[in-house]
């Protein structure tokens, strides 16, 4: 059974002074003599962020109670807004067509999901990219971008269906702005109340939802 999910962004005026990043799991063993072997455990990393402390206005303060309740705690996911890695392209650049490599074409493929690629001189990571900005997503096959009508994006998985298949060894590329699906890291909401207008979030810890 899939996760329960709210295809909503966290509000980004309480995103902004959050600190987090990706996490990896990697098992590290020191042999009798002094030689290392390292496993990565995990395929993917996993992102986690934390919007507090910070001291917040009283409607600062209530819409995090209202969207917090609304989701029930972590119970429901919802969309997270990575301030330094939320494109296809290079930050302060906008998406172009041929940002990313999806595939190549075999002449009956039809649907590539999107994925962002970190590195490449040695060992490039590609990363899942499950939660597309609608209207966002722009596709291109051999350099060439295709118009709108040309493609259909999934935006709560990421997966870009096209109308035609790409003749055989045609480069499927895309470029797009994406958002981070995370739940609340925590049941529960901490607040201090320090004045009648404000108030302190201790911690708004989130973490990434992974399939």
């Amino acid at each position: 059974m899939a996760a329960p999910f709210h295809e909503v962004r966290f509000p980004l005026s309480l995103s902004y002074g959050s600190r987090g990043g990706p996490e990896r799991r990697t098992e590290i063993v020191t042999l009798g003599s002094g030689d290392e072997e390292r496993n990565s455990l995990w395929r993917h990393s996993r992102r986690s962020y934390n919007a507090g402390p910070a001291l917040r206005r009283a409607e600062d303060i209530a819409l995090l109670l209202a969207f917090f309740e609304e989701r029930r705690g972590p119970l429901y996911g919802f969309r997270w807004r990575d301030t330094f890695d939320h494109a296809s392209c290079a930050l302060g650049q906008q998406p172009a067509p041929t940002d990313q490599p999806l595939g190549t074409g075999d002449g009956s493929t039809t649907v590539f999901p999107l994925a962002k690629t970190y590195g490449g001189a040695f060992a490039p990571y590609l990363r899942p990219i499950l939660k597309p900005v609608a209207g966002s997503v722009r596709i291109a096959v051999a350099g060439t971008e295709l118009p709108a009508s040309a493609f259909q994006v999934d935006p709560t998985t990421g997966r870009v269906t096209l109308a035609a298949a790409p003749a055989p060894g045609a480069a499927v590329t895309a470029g797009f702005l994406f958002d981070v699906p995370v739940r609340f890291a925590s049941d529960r909401l901490e607040i201090d109340h320090q004045a009648v207008l404000a108030g302190v979030v201790a911690d708004i810890p989130v973490i990434e939802l992974r399939r």
